[in-house]
């Protein structure tokens, strides 16, 4: 299933942008192109609907196993039809990016996003504090508030998407987005922090090599919040203002979750306070996994200068699976969003440079909880991505030694330290 119906292909990739890499399938002028998965692009917009969806089947069917919805779609059948349909690296032609991303359709695909995403919610809470005819177990609860909690994770994603955009109502919408997970931060973190340091020890939204999702994600959330009131303080301080002010996107954003789940509890009872809690942490723990996915054991090398070399494709893992990318708006296209944080999801491209993960996000997701297994299927890729000169890749100081021991058996001592 391509991304493109073209009567003929360039011979010649050519260079996209100014970061001077080598793009996939493409051509340079094909007036046959139409954009064969427009329409598919809705399926990310109605992920909000796996709240009704399991609670339909649970209805239909008796079994409460249907409150894992969410859990059995992106883990087990997303995984599987990725296989079945295989992956798709075509790109739009030059010529038709422009119009490509004017064209309105696809920032609604993203805009419906968010009526079904609190919609679903106001469902998921009528459930927690006993509506309907329907008795949940703790269990049924359990499976309902993953379902809840893997929506807001891709709502992180949507906002993820808006927040990058001009349109001071697409970043306005993104932040609106950002409230169901407590993670109104990532809007300052991710724009003003993560794209600059990206792939360097500093980031810590970067994984690296050796590390495990389980010491990853505590030191990512510490290390964004941190970071995140760290630049608006300095925003407000070159503005000779108080950092403590409604127009501190930090502080903004908490207060705005905060008056949703006050809210919510209102309206429902305390009783929903834990589950929306518990979809909350599930939330934030599926978007800092994706982080960790996606820069693992990538590394930006220090110049001469002592300045790290420019962004480019080779510091960021992707994937060219069809369905997941339709659910996640591109988002396994991530080379090319660094390097054009503005370009619009229908229009990023694929890169020959860029290391690609065996699986979609879903596979790659069940890996990374799995340490063991993570490590023996990513620490060769990325040792092959740099020659085998595991020098070259970013490290785990943890793990330092027992990497370079095992992958440079006849270093000296003082090559071994030579890390970076």
């Amino acid at each position: 299933m391509g991304y493109l119906n073209r009567t003929t292909s360039s011979g010649t990739m050519p260079i996209d942008g100014p970061v001077g890499h080598r793009v996939g399938s493409t051509a340079a002028s094909d007036p046959a192109w139409r954009g064969a998965k427009k329409y598919l692009w809705l399926l990310g917009s109605i992920v909000p609907g796996f709240v009704a969806a399991s609670w339909l089947a649970v209805q239909i069917s008796g079994l409460g196993v249907f409150w894992w919805f969410a859990p059995i779609v992106t883990f087990g059948i997303i995984p599987v039809l990725d296989h079945l349909v295989g992956p798709d690296a075509d790109n739009p032609p030059d010529s038709v990016v422009a119009k490509l991303e004017d064209d309105r359709f696809y920032r609604w695909a993203t805009y419906l996003y968010l009526p079904s995403q609190y919609l679903s919610l106001l469902f998921a809470c009528w459930l927690w504090a006993g509506g309907g005819w329907l008795t949940m177990t703790f269990v049924d609860k359990l499976g309902l508030m993953a379902t809840v909690g893997i929506i807001g994770g891709v709502a992180i994603n949507v906002a993820h998407e808006l927040g990058h955009k001009r349109p001071q109502a697409e970043k306005r919408l993104s932040k609106l987005a950002l409230m169901q997970s407590w993670y109104g931060h990532f809007f300052v973190e991710h724009n003003r922090g993560h794209h600059v340091r990206v792939a360097t020890a500093d980031d810590p939204a970067s994984s690296r090599m050796g590390e495990t999702l389980y010491f990853f994600i505590p030191r990512s959330v510490a290390g964004g919040v941190r970071s995140a009131w760290r630049l608006e303080s300095e925003r407000f301080a070159r503005a000779g203002q108080s950092r403590w002010s409604l127009r501190n996107d930090v502080l903004s954003a908490w207060l705005a979750s905060f008056a949703l789940f006050a809210v919510l509890t209102v309206w429902f009872g305390a009783v929903v306070v834990p589950w929306l809690v518990g979809q909350a942490v599930i939330s934030f723990c599926l978007l800092e996994t994706v982080n960790y996915m996606e820069h693992y054991g990538l590394q930006r090398q220090k110049l001469p200068n002592g300045r790290y070399e420019r962004v480019r494709a080779s510091h960021s893992w992707n994937s060219n699976t069809v369905i997941a990318n339709l659910c996640l708006f591109h988002l396994q296209r991530h080379s090319d969003h660094h390097a054009h944080p503005l370009r619009r999801y229908q229009a990023l491209r694929h890169t020959d440079e860029a290391p690609q993960f065996p699986g979609g996000y879903g596979t790659m997701l069940l890996l990374a909880l799995l340490p063991p297994l993570w490590r023996r299927v990513m620490d060769p890729r990325v040792l092959a991505h740099y020659g085998g000169d595991i020098r070259l890749a970013g490290l785990s100081p943890r793990h330092e030694k027992r990497l370079l021991e095992r992958y440079l058996p006849t270093a000296t001592g003082a090559e071994r330290s030579c890390v970076r």
